[in-house]
């Protein structure tokens, strides 16, 4: 991710998060660790190659994911994908990403947040090793939603999505 795609992160962040969605200056923020050697994010973005191929950066944006590292723990700050790309495989490939950048940032363990009410997206994350551990009471504002916690010990082990299509 760029500082050209938070535009475009944007009106996906509000489509798909609605009430708690991000604002461009916590994007921003986000992005000014994602680069040099002092690194401590990774963000990326998924895009549509457009009719008839394109370069990169003219298709559009259909998911998007992001990591903080802090010593040997990593947390998994968001991720997303177009409701017309549920199903894909899109969020299993934008946490995989991740779960890589964790490994590169010699992080021992991953966790995240999410929905109590989102079981889509803890069905993928059960699918990559990830396991409850807590709940965080009325942490999705303004609507008061709790968040089930979770954490991914070793994540150079983890079932990613290309280990699963690979045995």
């Amino acid at each position: 991710m760029r500082w050209w795609d938070i535009e475009p992160v944007l009106e996906l962040e509000h489509e798909l998060f609605p009430e708690d969605a991000w604002s461009a200056g916590m994007f921003w923020s986000e992005l000014a660790h994602a680069r040099g050697p002092r690194a401590t994010r990774r963000y990326v973005v998924a895009e549509t190659v457009p009719a008839g191929g394109g370069a990169p950066g003219t298709g559009r944006i259909v998911g998007y994911a992001g990591l903080a590292a802090t010593g040997d723990l990593a947390d998994v700050q968001t991720i997303a994908a177009a409701r017309d790309q549920w199903g894909t495989g899109l969020g299993a490939r934008l946490l995989t990403d991740l779960l890589r950048a964790a490994t590169a940032f010699e992080c021992a363990e991953v966790l995240l947040e999410v929905r109590v009410d989102n079981t889509r997206a803890q069905k993928l994350y059960e699918r990559f090793g990830f396991e409850p551990i807590g709940f965080r009471r009325g942490y999705y504002q303004p609507g008061n939603v709790d968040a089930l916690v979770m954490r991914l010990t070793d994540p150079a082990q983890a079932r990613t999505e290309s280990s699963e299509s690979n045995g």
